[in-house]
This record gives C-alpha cells, structure tokens and sequence, in this order.
C-alpha cells in the first residue's frame, strides 16, 4: 500500500513542476526542496539535541508554537527543527527565532525520508494537526524515535475511517501518542485501535491568549477608526469581499471597514480596488493625512492582521465559503465576535463559538447585512458578544500545559 500511497505523490511533484513555470507558489515550493540534504547538513548541530516540529502552513505553526516555545523554556538547550509543506508557511516564518533552522519537508518518499532522519537524528517528532506523510512515519518508527500528534481533529468522514483507509491503522497505532481537540477525534481513534490518545484541546487557543496579554496597538488604525465602529475583513477571498461591498451599500452610519485580504497579489488588489472604487485607500499609500477621509482600509502586506483586530468591533473571516476558513481565534481574543461563511464541519472552533454566542454562521448577503446591522444597532448586545468572546478564549486555553505535562511526553 505504500508502494500505491506513493504514486500520487510523485504525480503531485510533476503537477508542481510544471505549475512552477507559470506560478510563484509553486516555484517556491519546488525551488525550496532544491540541495535539501546538503542545506540540512550544513545547518543541523551535530552536538545537540534536536527536537523537530512538522507543520504544514502558518496556521499549524501558530497553533505548534506554544508548545515549542514551552519546550524552549524548559530546555533552553535544544535545537528546534521546524519544517514547512506550504510556501505560505515558510516565507513568512522562515526566519522565526524559535527555531534554530526552518526549511521545507522534503517529497514524501521512502528514500527522502531515510535520508532525512539520518541527517537530522531528532530526540523525538511533533506533527502539528493532520499532517499524516506515511513514508516519514514509517522512518520515525523503524528508527524508533518519539512521534507526537498535537491539536489533531477527526471527524467520522476521513479517510482513516473507512474501509479504503485501513492501511494507515497499523501506522497510526504505532504513533506514541495524539494530543487530540476534543472526545469525538479520541472515540474514532479507539475505534480503529488507537488507544495512546489525550483530549487536551487546541493549543491555538494558548497562543491567541497571549496575544490578548500583549496587544499592539496601530496608531495609524486608531486614527482611521476614530469614534466610528471599525469591521474588519480578515483573510477574506471574493465571497467575503462582496459581503462587504453589500454591507457598504446600506451606508450604514459611523462605520468604517478594513479589508485584509488572504492574496494580496497586485492582480487581487486592484481587483479589490475596482470592487470598491471610491471608497478605498491601500495602506501602503495611508498617512496622517489621507486616512481620516475613506471609508475602507485596504491591507497590501502581511503580518499585521492579529494587531489590526485590537481595534475592530466586529469581524468577518474568510475562507468559509471555500476550501477553509481561517483563522477565527486571533480576533475573538480581543473580544471581536465573528462571522464566517457556511463550510466549517472541518472546524470545530467555529461550531463551538457559534454555542458560545460569539460566532455567526452566514450564507448569504441578506443574512449577513441584516445581522451585522442588528448587532450594530444594539450597544448591550455587542458589549455582550464581546464578553462571551474573550470568555470562549479564557475558558477554552490550557492545552499547552495539558501536553507539556502529560506522562506520555518524555522530554
């Protein structure tokens, strides 16, 4: 089975080569394993313990890193190996002072993951929430090296869980043990025999705590919103986009928008701009005198999103019309209720704000107009909102602990 496992693999390095003539992610993601083995060699200590952590983008390295920087604390001697699958991961934290090396995982292949092991020698392996590459897990457990899951989430549909899927059960009993979200991801894996797992939560919400702890303030955004009432657009793609160009119809009094959009590719700006056309001020161009005269704040960098929601009243996230929704966890800290589109099965923190009176599940402009105006109308109900949403953050924090303590993890 893992001869058969293989061979969309290889079928997905082609794609990738030949999309990288044409595309920049895909060239940073095959011009990023380039040399790997001699890059690994040059930059892994030999005199160390290394310590490496597998995340597949940004959102599992922010959700990872609690529990990083809780091992870093308690050994301030190890050597943190952090690899990426995504570009969208790498670019941004390649160079995280957490780590001692950040890189891309190599293509997973018997032989790249042999090779991997054997340079790297790691004390033990952390996987952050589904990132399942049987070749490597195959390797950690001939080699006989620790293998971690944290913050994992199954649901009754993977694959693991059908008939299809029980070639994986033998690899994942031999897992030294899952950190797992919640009872349901623990109740299907000793259903196919799994039985080393913890419930200890989702570590995000450790990190997104800490942010609340800490805020930074943007002065340039304070003076945007002054005493209106600031929504921002958070990670949006064109469905969230044209909720808010719907929102910005009913020109709703002593309201101001930010838009930070996932791409911020120049086609996807000025796509935006176009939608917006007006009404819309690119930060880059924003100063002190021009920002008190829009009505929408267009965000054309990255790194700022998780400061920007300290202001906002309300937020809307994106990527719940499409493949994924984004992360929900950053604005609810600072007390921002949050809507999002109709796709989040995949995502148990949307379900369980929702059943905390924090989050707001939409479907379509009406919907959403009508409940942000709602919302707006009524200071106690926004101030209460507020409230059950720093209370969903407080009262679901503590994972961290849960795992660094747990029995199972021998650091």
């Amino acid at each position: 089975m893992l001869f058969l496992y293989t061979l969309p693999i290889r079928l997905f390095a082609l794609g990738i080569s030949i999309a990288a003539l044409f595309h920049r992610k895909a060239r940073l993601w095959k011009n990023g394993r380039r040399e790997w083995r001699k890059n690994l060699k040059q930059n892994i200590p030999s005199n160390q313990q290394i310590i490496w952590f597998h995340c597949a983008s940004l959102g599992e390295f922010e959700q990872g890193r609690p529990i990083m920087e809780a091992i870093q604390k308690e050994n301030p001697d190890v050597f943190l190996l952090i690899t990426f699958f995504s570009p969208s991961g790498y670019e941004i934290r390649k160079n995280t002072p957490i780590a001692g090396h950040v890189c891309y995982l190599p293509l997973d292949t018997m032989k790249n993951a042999r090779d991997f092991l054997n340079i790297v020698r790691p004390k033990m392996a952390f996987f952050v929430k589904y990132e399942f590459w049987f070749h490597y897990l195959d390797a950690l457990q001939k080699a006989d090296i620790p293998t971690y899951f944290i913050s994992s989430s199954f649901r009754p549909n993977q694959y693991f869980f059908n008939r299809t899927g029980r070639w994986t059960h033998p690899y994942l009993r031999k897992i030294t043990h899952f950190f797992v979200q919640n009872q349901l991801s623990k109740t299907l894996l000793e259903s196919i025999g799994v039985t080393r797992v913890t419930v200890s939560g989702d570590t995000r919400f450790d990190r997104t705590a800490k942010l609340a702890e800490h805020p930074q303030p943007l002065p340039l955004i304070e003076q945007f919103k002054g005493k209106n009432r600031l929504l921002v657009g958070g990670s949006t793609w064109q469905p969230e986009e044209l909720l808010l160009h719907a929102l910005l119809r009913e020109d709703i009094p002593d309201l101001k928008i930010i838009i930070a959009p996932h791409d911020i590719s120049e086609a996807h700006i000025q796509a935006i701009e176009n939608r917006f056309a007006g009404h819309c001020l690119r930060f880059s161009r924003a100063n002190a005198e021009n920002i008190t005269q829009t009505d929408i704040l267009l965000i054309d960098s990255i790194g700022l999103l998780n400061k920007i929601y300290y202001h906002a009243d309300i937020a809307l996230i994106g990527g719940a019309f499409g493949s994924g929704l984004h992360n929900i966890l950053e604005a609810l800290t600072y007390g921002v209720p949050v809507f999002f589109g109709p796709k989040t099965k995949k995502f148990p923190e949307a379900q369980q704000s929702i059943a905390a009176g924090c989050g707001f599940q939409i479907a379509d402009e009406t919907t959403f107009v009508n409940e942000v105006k709602n919302l707006l109308a009524s200071p106690e109900k926004l101030q209460d909102c507020s409230r059950k949403s720093r209370d969903f953050i407080t009262n679901n924090a503590g994972a961290t602990e849960i795992i660094i303590r747990a029995d199972a993890l021998k650091l």
